[in-house]
C-alpha cells in the first residue's frame, strides 16, 4: 500500500501536541489505530468512510469521525472518503439512491419539478428523502463492504509479494 505517502500526510501525535489550534485533538492520539497505518486501521476506515459518503445527510464528515473514533478506525481515511460524494457527483448519487431506494420500498415514482425553495423542500422531503435514504443505507454497506474486502485483500496480496521478495533476495544472496 502506498503507506509512506498516506504518512507523509497524516500529522504526528508530537505536532499536535504543539501546536495551540490543534492541541484539543491530543486525547485523539492516544488510540494507536486512529492515526497509524495498519490492515485493520485502514480497512475499517475505508469502510466507514465509504458507508458515510452514501448517507444522504448534512454533515457526513462528523459521522465519520465519530464512527471512527467508536470503532477506533484510521480517522483522517474515513474522514477523507466522505469526499467521494462531492457537489459534482451528489445530484447523479442522489437520484441513483432514490431510484434505488423507491424500488427496494416498492413505491412508485412521484412526479414533480425540482424547484430550489424551501417551500418545495417542505411540501416534496416526506415522499423523497425515505427512499434516498433506504437507499444510501444500502449503497452505503454494499459499497463500503467492498471497499473494506478490497483493502484486506491488496494489503495481504502486497504483504505476501514484499514476503517472496524477500526471500528471493536472501535465496540470491546465499547463492553468490
Amino acid at each position: 500500500m502506498p503507506r509512506k505517502t498516506i504518512r507523509r500526510l497524516i500529522p504526528l501525535p508530537s505536532n499536535v501536541a504543539g501546536d495551540k489550534t490543534r492541541r484539543w485533538l491530543g486525547p485523539l492520539f492516544d488510540d494507536p489505530n486512529l492515526m497509524h497505518l495498519n490492515r485493520h486501521s485502514v480497512s475499517g476506515a475505508v469502510f466507514i468512510g465509504l458507508f458515510c459518503a452514501f448517507l444522504p445527510l448534512p454533515g457526513q464528515a462528523i459521522v465519520a469521525s465519530l464512527l471512527a473514533l467508536l470503532f477506533s478506525c484510521n480517522l483522517p481515511i474515513s474522514v477523507l472518503l466522505i469526499w467521494i460524494s462531492n457537489p459534482i457527483t451528489i445530484p447523479p448519487m442522489m437520484i441513483l439512491l432514490y431510484e434505488l431506494g423507491r424500488k427496494i420500498l416498492g413505491t412508485e415514482q412521484v412526479a414533480f419539478e425540482f424547484e430550489l425553495s424551501w417551500n418545495w423542500f417542505a411540501e416534496h422531503s416526506a415522499s423523497v428523502y425515505l427512499p434516498v435514504a433506504v437507499g444510501g443505507l444500502l449503497a452505503g454497506l454494499c459499497v463500503g463492504f467492498i471497499g473494506y474486502v478490497t483493502v484486506q485483500g491488496l494489503w495481504r496480496w502486497k504483504v505476501v509479494k514484499n514476503w517472496e521478495e524477500r526471500k528471493e533476495k536472501r535465496l540470491r544472496s546465499r547463492s553468490q
